[in-house]
């Protein structure tokens, strides 16, 4: 099928939205939005699908299906092709894989069926709209603290664990490249290993971080790219005693994981990475209501360390 598109301007943004060819703004009545999540496990997927069931259940006039690729792309491509066949009104997916989900987003495209993108791009811009942290940012954010904790600009030194999240996806690279930005300035830092994915598990962070301090007697910091896997990383050191050692480094930012471990002691800070799922729903009802949206939207960050982590669990109901 021919790929046509319709191009709308955003009001007071200049920039393009993308569309479906023939799609309109459907009349007031009920609608159904579809998303496809990556697996209903992990503590941030979690929350993100809470916040989003939270949104809509204020619209009654919404029925919101979400479908559970259980952490494998073959799954959650099956999950988008059942949505197209249901010819939902908006489709929204937040892929594992920036590649594997290219091609069924561009068939919904192709099917007529606007496509809001959450947290993880596709390797397209044919959709309607991204919503999601800047990645690059909140790297940024993490080697700049990690510098300061090292020694400070031209004087940081030390030993660094990277741990990454999936390879295969955008996150991961851009929370590398823009810690990278900042640590890369320090010829006194070193980076203790080869690029070891830990896949977003505790479990995996914890098993990189044991083989690690297996060959390393001095490790100062810790960066893993969220909050499981550092924290899997104090875990491992902790059982071999060496905890006290060094500091450890997060991204995500939920009150009732990262914040509270950064509370405890046992994270040293963690940088906020926002669930998109209520802003995602906010945007769909706007297209059904005929108004032009944002073709990206980016959601703040902030620095989470002792200054400030109590606070937070305050406002949270968690102290």
């Amino acid at each position: 099928m021919k790929r046509r598109t319709l191009l709308t301007v955003a009001a007071g943004t200049g920039m393009t939205v993308l569309l479906p060819a023939g799609w309109q703004a459907r009349a007031a009545g009920k609608y159904r939005f579809g998303f496809s999540q990556v697996t209903t496990v992990e503590p941030w997927r979690v929350q993100f699908n809470k916040d989003m069931r939270k949104e809509a259940a204020k619209h009654d006039n919404l029925e919101l299906l979400i479908s559970d690729g259980q952490d494998r792309t073959e799954k959650q491509v099956a999950d988008v092709e059942n949505f197209i066949v249901q010819k939902v009104d908006v489709l929204l997916i937040s892929p594992k894989e920036s590649a594997g989900l290219t091609g069924v987003t561009l068939k919904a495209i192709d099917a007529g069926i606007p496509v809001i993108i959450l947290d993880r791009n596709v390797d397209t811009d044919k959709y309607t709209q991204f919503i999601g942290g800047d990645n690059v940012v909140i790297g940024r954010a993490a080697g700049e603290y990690a510098v300061k904790l090292l020694g400070g600009p031209g004087k940081a030194a030390g030993n660094v664990v990277e741990i990454w999240g999936g390879m295969g996806t955008q996150p991961a690279h851009d929370r590398h490249n823009g810690f990278h930005e900042f640590t890369d300035k320090e010829p006194g830092i070193k980076y203790l290993l080869d690029r070891q994915d830990g896949d977003w598990k505790q479990q995996k962070g914890y098993d990189i971080m044991s083989t690690a301090l297996k060959a390393h007697d001095k490790i100062d910091l810790v960066y893993g790219h969220n909050d499981p896997m550092a924290y899997g990383a104090y875990l491992a050191a902790k059982d071999a005693g060496r905890e006290k050692d060094m500091k450890f480094l997060g991204i995500d930012g939920l009150p009732d994981e990262g914040v509270t471990w950064v509370y405890k002691g046992q994270l040293t800070a963690t940088f906020l990475y926002p669930t998109p799922g209520a802003e995602g729903v906010r945007q769909g009802l706007k297209l059904m209501a005929g108004e032009k949206i944002e073709k990206k939207i980016t959601l703040p960050t902030m620095t989470i360390d002792k200054s400030n982590a109590g606070d937070i669990l305050k406002q949270n109901g968690l102290m």
